[in-house]
C-alpha cells in the first residue's frame, strides 16, 4: 500500500510518501510545488506514479489559497490515476504531531485556528481557552508568541517541526478514502475576497 499525502493549508507546504504505514520519504516547501514535492518523493522511493494506492490531502482549515491549491492537485492526481483520496483537517494533523499540545494555525485578520472539544473553530488570540502550561503549536502560535505566553502558554522555538502539520500524520489519520470530488474544504468564514464584497 503505497500512499501519498500533502498539505499546503499553512505557510509551509508538507508532503509524505508512506508505504505500508512506514515513511519512505517526505519533504517541506511552499504549495505551489507540491506536484513537484510528489514527482521528487515518487523519484527518491524509486516508485512511478501508477504504484500509488491511495492519496490523502490536508483540508484546512487554513489559508483559502492554501487549501484550494491542495485540494485541486489532490483531486486531479486520484482523477487522472483512478485512486481514493481522503481528507484530513489540518488542524488534527498538527496535533497529532504534538500530542497533549493545542494546535494553533495563523489565520489572517488577527484570528487563528484551533480545535475547541474536538471540532475547528476561529478565534482571537487572547480568547483561546489555553490553561498555564499548555503547549501551544502550528504558525499561529509562534506568530502570536507573546499572547498565548501571556495567558500561560508555551511555545517551542520557532524552528520546532512540531509547528508543522506533517503530511506523515494525515497519512496516518486517514481512514475514509472515497471518490476525489466528495472530499471538501474546511472553512471557517468568507474568503477575504467575499468578505470585501
Amino acid at each position: 500500500m503505497l500512499t501519498l499525502a500533502f498539505d499546503t493549508a499553512t505557510s509551509v507546504a508538507t508532503s509524505a510518501l508512506v508505504r505500508d504505514g512506514e515513511v519512505v520519504a517526505e519533504r517541506v516547501s511552499r504549495a505551489v510545488r507540491v506536484l513537484a514535492d510528489a514527482e521528487e518523493l515518487l523519484e527518491r522511493a524509486g516508485a512511478e506514479p501508477r504504484e500509488l494506492s491511495r492519496l490523502v490531502v490536508g483540508t484546512g482549515p487554513g489559508s483559502f489559497t492554501g487549501v484550494r491549491i491542495g485540494l485541486a492537485a489532490a483531486r486531479a492526481l486520484a482523477f487522472a490515476l483512478d485512486l481514493p483520496l481522503a481528507g484530513v483537517s489540518t488542524l488534527d494533523a498538527l496535533a497529532a504531531g504534538a500530542p497533549a499540545a493545542v494546535p494553533v494555525v495563523d489565520a489572517g485578520r488577527r484570528e487563528v485556528f484551533t480545535l475547541l472539544d474536538g471540532a475547528p473553530v476561529v478565534s482571537a488570540p487572547a480568547e483561546l481557552p489555553v490553561e498555564p502550561g499548555t503547549t501551544c503549536v502550528g504558525d499561529g502560535a509562534v506568530r502570536y508568541r507573546e499572547v498565548l505566553e501571556s495567558l500561560g502558554a508555551e511555545i517551542p522555538r520557532r524552528e520546532s517541526e512540531l509547528h508543522v502539520p506533517r503530511a506523515r500524520f494525515h497519512a496516518e489519520l486517514a481512514h475514509e478514502f472515497v471518490d476525489p470530488g466528495a472530499v471538501e474544504p474546511i472553512y471557517l468564514r468568507l474568503p477575504d475576497a467575499e468578505q470585501a464584497r
